[in-house]
């Protein structure tokens, strides 16, 4: 994305990454959450937001339903708009990952260029998780009653009804919540927290 401002210079920061992550006890990221509506990646983020504070772990969660109450309350669902909003959040999601924290995003985020632009924001501390149920699967479950609407016409733009979805190309994790119960996809995430978000051994 090109930049508008002029005359500004960027500042370097007077804590290191490793500083941050000696504090926090783990490394910064992000752990990007992409699927068809229904694919629970809501369910799943809170649920392992959870169970890693628990663990005294800084996380935080950015749910797409949330942030289109602030942050993104002016953008709709054109693709436009889908892509603005995920260039906002990819943004967003790379500073809290700066700042140490693990951050969990939970969007459907239907474009591939999208989420390599958030990929490129948070830079190597970007995670992509792919919720891999298939459309039946999610339409099936319908949690919101929003499939219902989409197919009667009431929800236009509809990701996997009326507008398209672009499965990740090679996300860091598949997780087929369609075939795995929530405990048990909730278990893979936070084997892979565990493990990707480790520090080194000195």
């Amino acid at each position: 994305m090109s930049i508008k401002s002029q005359n500004i210079v960027e500042i370097e920061h007077r804590v290191s990454d490793q500083d941050r992550w000696q504090r926090q006890g783990h490394k910064g990221g992000v752990l990007w959450m992409t699927g068809l509506p229904g694919s629970g990646k809501s369910t799943l983020a809170f649920e392992l937001e959870r169970s890693l504070f628990a663990k005294g772990r800084q996380v935080f969660v950015m749910d797409g339903d949330n942030l289109r109450h602030g942050l993104n309350s002016d953008l709709g669902f054109s693709p436009q708009d889908r892509a603005e909003n995920i260039r906002r959040v990819g943004e967003v999601a790379g500073l809290y990952a700066s700042a140490g924290m693990i951050t969990v995003t939970a969007f459907i985020s239907p474009y591939q260029a999208a989420r390599d632009a958030a990929r490129a924001a948070a830079k190597d501390r970007f995670h992509e998780v792919y919720l891999s149920a298939s459309l039946d699967v999610c339409e099936g479950r319908d949690p919101k009653g929003h499939y219902k609407k989409a197919r009667s016409g009431e929800i236009p733009d509809f990701t996997g009804v009326s507008a398209p979805y672009e499965s990740p190309e090679a996300p860091e994790l598949v997780v087929n919540t369609g075939v795995l119960s929530v405990e048990e996809s909730l278990a893979l995430l936070e084997d892979y927290v565990a493990k990707a978000f480790a520090l080194e051994a000195e």
